[in-house]
């Protein structure tokens, strides 16, 4: 009699955390941010803060675009740019995937500079009337510690293989040729941006340079430009994404939240980005300045 009280306690506790198990599922096949492979799903890519390295996003593109169950993709945008290089390589990534899905790109408070340069890959671009966006232009920026060293008695020293090896060093002021050097590489970068938002945008370049000095728009603003094609929040991006891709009723949304670096929950991504500039010098950069971030 014992033995069957608990033989029958424990069915009842293994049926109770099936239904459990299966309630779940039931669940999860409903929900709006289900990662179960059912059903047409929007899949929303975050591209947060300063852009230094491209790997994760890439990668998740990536992922989505061999996905058969996901048909379109939201670019969740809050980042004033970065560093070209990643923004450009996330830019041909996001055109890669417009070939298989439909990709719109959703502006958050801030999507400028390089982040602006990835949104225009998209088929469509929703920013808030108040978003800050546009800034269309190439910043390097650097520091000159010459006279703070004379005045703590320090010299620094440089040995190079060339006479343009050293260009930007703190310890000494910039000759008239290492300006032009540097402008002659900002140009050059300058016009690949002009270029990607006119392609992008199907604008004529014309009309992309006479608004590509760097300047920066609210989301209103940047409609009457052609930057943006509507105003809107991330709902409204994911609900024209759904309609562009052919989704019918309401869509299933992916929306994995990445979980933050310890360095950057400690100090903050301002922090850790100064730290990075100190230690790995100046870099060309795709990037709003610090005064509307």
């Amino acid at each position: 009699m014992k033995w069957a009280a608990i033989r029958n306690l424990l069915a009842a506790v293994g049926a109770f955390f099936l239904a459990i198990i299966v309630l779940s599922i039931i669940i999860s096949i409903l929900s709006r941010d289900s990662n179960l492979p059912f059903g047409e799903k929007v899949a929303i890519i975050d591209i947060e803060g300063i852009i230094s390295d491209s790997a994760a996003i890439t990668d998740e593109i990536r992922h989505y675009a061999e996905r058969d169950d996901v048909k379109a993709v939201v670019l969740r945008i809050n980042s004033p740019g970065g560093a070209v290089g990643p923004a450009q390589e996330i830019y041909r990534e996001v055109k890669r995937l417009r070939r298989t899905k439909r990709v719109v790109a959703s502006m958050g408070g801030v999507a400028a500079s390089g982040g602006y340069y990835i949104a225009a890959a998209a088929d469509k671009i929703v920013a808030n009337p108040g978003t800050i966006t546009g800034s269309i232009g190439v910043i390097i920026e650097f520091i000159n510690v010459e006279d703070l060293f004379r005045k703590l008695g320090l010299k620094g020293y440089v040995v190079k293989s060339g006479r343009f090896k050293d260009v930007a060093s703190p310890l000494r002021e910039m000759s008239q040729e290492d300006v032009r050097l540097l402008q002659d590489v900002i140009d050059d970068v300058h016009r690949q941006f002009v270029d990607a938002v006119a392609q992008g945008r199907g604008l004529k370049r014309e009309q992309v340079e006479r608004i590509a000095d760097g300047r920066i728009f609210s989301g209103a603003q940047a409609v009457e430009h052609g930057l943006v094609d509507v105003l809107g929040n991330q709902q409204d991006a994911i609900d024209l994404v759904a309609r562009l891709a052919g989704i019918e009723g309401r869509p299933s949304v992916i929306h994995p939240k990445k979980p933050k670096g310890l360095l950057s929950i400690l100090l903050g991504e301002n922090t850790t980005r100064s730290i990075g500039e100190l230690v790995f010098g100046a870099r060309i950069m795709y990037l709003l300045p610090d005064f509307v971030r």
